[in-house]
């Protein structure tokens, strides 16, 4: 590896870094390719050489994260029965949310968010199947209606300011929420 490439590792993370920053304060579609530059002291001409675009940027912001949403859907799926599944969906999501509470809430919702998620037909289906394991408790539009329910809930209340309430109790409380708002009563997790 040359000292180019070494030094292209740190600067794309910290790209990354501030455009999560600014995604945060402005949403998604507030925060231009220019509002990073000039929060980082960087050229664009600097950013274009790791992301061409906003979408590009936000792309990489989000892979991890759908990675991680697609990997709880996978060991929800494995579950025996549609209550099994909800619960392990919900208690997989919710301990993403707690974990990600400054960053979940910032991608639900936003313009920016839904136009990559019809773009990456990929991400999008891991989203469906997100919601239709939670949605699998009651079939039909009331299971759809709670499932959307307990998706943009989670993601919302998560990044609300509960002072310093700890990651596994703010978990806690998503779930029971989410138990409640499903119908689902506590199991093992």
């Amino acid at each position: 590896m040359t000292k180019a490439s070494d030094a292209a590792g740190p600067t794309r993370q910290r790209l990354i870094e501030v455009a999560i920053e600014l995604f945060q304060r402005h949403s998604v579609a507030g925060t231009s390719l220019q509002m990073i530059s000039d929060e980082l002291g960087l050229t664009k001409s600097a950013i274009y050489h790791h992301f061409r675009t906003r979408e590009d940027l936000l792309s990489a912001v989000m892979e991890p994260l759908i990675a991680e949403v697609e990997a709880l859907v996978e060991a929800a799926e494995a579950q025996r029965s549609p209550r099994a599944r909800a619960d392990h969906m919900l208690v997989g999501y919710a301990g993403l949310a707690a974990a990600k509470r400054d960053l979940i809430p910032v991608f639900t919702g936003d313009p920016g968010v839904v136009a990559l998620l019809r773009e990456r037909k990929e991400w999008a289906a891991v989203v469906e199947r997100q919601a239709a394991l939670l949605a699998g408790v009651e079939p039909g539009l009331g299971g759809q209606v709670k499932a959307a329910l307990v998706m943009s809930g989670i993601a919302s209340a998560a990044g609300a300011d509960y002072g310093d309430v700890d990651e596994a109790t703010l978990r806690d409380h998503l779930v029971a929420a989410g138990r409640r708002a499903l119908g689902l009563r506590a199991s093992s997790h």
